[in-house]
């Protein structure tokens, strides 16, 4: 389903509201279904309260607001999760200890774990050792689900 862009007004007013519970506004989507999809990430994770506490606030603030108009819409707030990519650097060194899939601007794909992030790389743990890799040349990153994953 194709998205509608977001008004400035009301990405301003989720990012305010998802701030004020101490998350970040990671991603807004209005689909020309009506449905608002509202991301956010937060240090340490969320749990189902947290999301709870802030699709509460969103949903009073929007009923106070106009910028979706007098249609009606569905509401979807929810995090991150493992589906999609890490694209910024607080998205890396919130996941270090995951292992990650890259996909760099060039050379082969590779799997890793995430040993440390800064602002501009972070480290992995390949099997054939370290490996840093640098933000500006990733063309593509996505954490990698481990369901029986034993400590490293």
């Amino acid at each position: 389903m194709a998205t509608t862009p977001v008004p400035d007004s009301l990405q301003a007013l989720l990012d305010e509201i998802a701030t004020s519970h101490g998350m970040d506004l990671d991603a807004v989507e209005l689909t020309n279904g009506r449905i608002l999809r509202v991301v956010l990430d937060a240090e340490g994770g969320l749990t189902l309260d947290d999301v709870a506490e802030v699709t509460r606030s969103v949903s009073d603030a929007l009923d106070a607001d106009d910028s979706l108009g007098p249609d009606p819409y569905t509401l979807e707030v929810g995090s991150r999760g493992t589906s999609r990519p890490l694209t910024l650097p607080r998205h890396w060194s919130r996941n270090i200890g995951r292992l990650v899939k890259v996909t760099p601007l060039e050379g082969q794909t590779f799997t890793g774990r995430i040993v440390s992030a800064d602002d501009a790389g972070a480290v992995l743990r390949t099997d054939t050792g370290e490996r840093t890799v640098a933000y500006a040349e990733v063309k593509k990153a996505k954490i990698e689900p481990e369901l029986n994953r034993k400590d490293v």
